[in-house]
């Protein structure tokens, strides 16, 4: 939760992400933190190559959360925790991230200790999950599907 607040904090969004709203507020940033805007020997250089991916990288995790974009995947998400088995899982704060037979990668936030303690105990991890995680937790899904050679 601190990530997104961060990164909403970053672009000014304020409750609900607006892709037009963030997309203009990117724009704008990366304009004024661009590193082929200052001098090699500017000491705000550095500084802004360090903003820049930053904001890059905010960028996409803010994309990825959005209402649209989740609307558009939700057939994907939908087909992934009906059909999908939970192959893997990690829970480091208040993320925990989960790793489908399918190959595909969610993280879902605001995720506590008991919560998950509960989880890795539960007879039937994937009933568990999809009682008490899908439907309760902000989520986005973090990797790529992995293809086959």
């Amino acid at each position: 939760m601190k990530r997104i607040n961060e990164y909403k904090k970053l672009f000014g969004v304020e409750k609900e992400i607006d892709l037009k709203e963030l997309k203009k507020s990117y724009r704008n940033l990366v304009k004024e933190w661009h590193p082929d805007k200052f001098q090699d020997e500017d000491i705000l250089k550095d500084e802004a190559e360090i903003q820049s991916r930053r904001i890059i990288d905010g960028y996409h995790f803010l994309v990825s959360m959005a209402p649209e974009t989740k609307e558009k995947e939700l057939p994907a998400y939908t087909e992934t925790i009906t059909n999908a088995a939970i192959a893997d899982y990690q829970h480091k704060g208040l993320l925990l991230e989960i790793t489908f037979t399918d190959g595909t990668t969610y993280e879902y936030f605001g995720v506590t200790k008991p919560v998950y303690i509960k989880m890795i105990n539960a007879s039937n991890l994937n009933r568990f999950a999809k009682r008490s995680i899908y439907p309760k937790y902000l989520y986005r899904k973090s990797k790529r599907t992995l293809q086959e050679a």
